[in-house]
């Protein structure tokens, strides 16, 4: 993980409290009447243009193929956050959007931190998040990719369907209606990760990103990130010597390194332990290099590396 990046639960009603209907309103609408919302990266914005459907336009701060930790916003971008009908972000995750809703001083915000519980699954040391921001004083440590956890991430979808739902009162209906779709969806995708990952020949994965704690822990499996260093930097002689003792002792045959990342540490590993190499994709954005045009369809990827590389069977 690069220590560049700056990653650090409650009911979903709490969430929504302090959001006000703003259906109507001419700085909460685009020029065609659709509802303004602003996503902080991708596993936001698919949310919000899942749920929100034809009544509402997206922007998503993060552009495709930009690392989302990296991210730094114009005052421009700051200053239309303040308007907007609803902004989605998840806190912690991005400094910039987190620095820039507070200066803008946006009304409409919905935390998808807030919206379901997160837990520490070592990101201090899995990360190497030195000074990383958290959410809460008592969340230190706790691990912000709920996303890649299909339930979680159908928590998640709940709480910005009442989001929407506060913020535009008059879709209300459709809002809900979208939000039990995208519900559905989800957990027919954690069924086939269940099922998919039910028997295999061992439990344990390596990875470049330590970002897949919560897949690991609701799937059975072991996550084996390499610790405190840049994707794109060599890893240690200590790790590696660590790591090929893992690979041995839990017959580990491939390195997996992310899609918005130089694949240069996954191969220096796999080089140095004879492993292969392979996408594990933490889903932060997608580029033409996703295996996959959406959020189900780079989970159906994930699930297929992580099949291949354990040995499903």
């Amino acid at each position: 993980m690069n220590v560049r990046r700056l990653i650090p639960a409650a009911a979903l009603s709490a969430a929504v409290l302090g959001l006000s209907a703003c259906s109507g309103s001419t700085t909460a609408a685009t020029k065609d009447g659709k509802l303004d919302v602003v996503a902080s990266f991708y596993p936001m914005q698919y949310l919000a243009e899942r749920i929100g459907g034809d009544h509402v336009s997206v922007r998503n701060l993060t552009k495709p193929g930009v690392e989302p930790h990296d991210l730094e916003l114009s005052p421009k971008q700051t200053a239309s956050l303040g308007g907007a009908g609803l902004v989605v972000y998840l806190k912690g995750i991005q400094p910039a959007v987190d620095k820039a809703i507070a200066q803008s001083g946006a009304k409409h915000t919905v935390d998808a931190a807030d919206l379901t519980k997160l837990e520490d699954h070592g990101t201090e040391v899995g990360h190497g998040h030195e000074g990383e921001e958290h959410h809460g004083e008592s969340e230190a440590g706790a691990d912000p990719h709920v996303w890649l956890d299909p339930v979680k991430y159908a928590e998640v979808a709940q709480g910005v369907g009442k989001a929407l739902q506060k913020a535009d009162p008059d879709h209300a209906a459709d809002y809900k209606k979208n939000t039990d779709a995208v519900v559905k969806d989800l957990g027919a995708l954690n069924e086939k990760f269940a099922a998919g990952l039910k028997n295999t020949a061992t439990k344990t994965f390596i990875t470049t990103h330590s970002a897949f704690g919560y897949l690991a822990e609701r799937y059975g499996l072991t996550q084996e990130g390499i610790a405190g260093i840049d994707p794109e930097a060599e890893p240690s002689p200590a790790r590696v010597k660590e790591l090929q003792s893992v690979a041995k002792k839990d017959h580990v045959d491939t390195v997996f390194f992310e899609t918005l990342a130089s694949d240069k540490t996954a191969k220096t590993l796999a080089k140095d332990t004879g492993l292969k190499t392979d996408v594990l994709d933490p889903l932060e954005g997608i580029t033409k290099k996703s295996k996959g045009e959406n959020y189900v369809q780079v989970m159906e990827s994930n699930l297929a590396a992580l099949q291949k590389a354990l040995g499903a069977k």
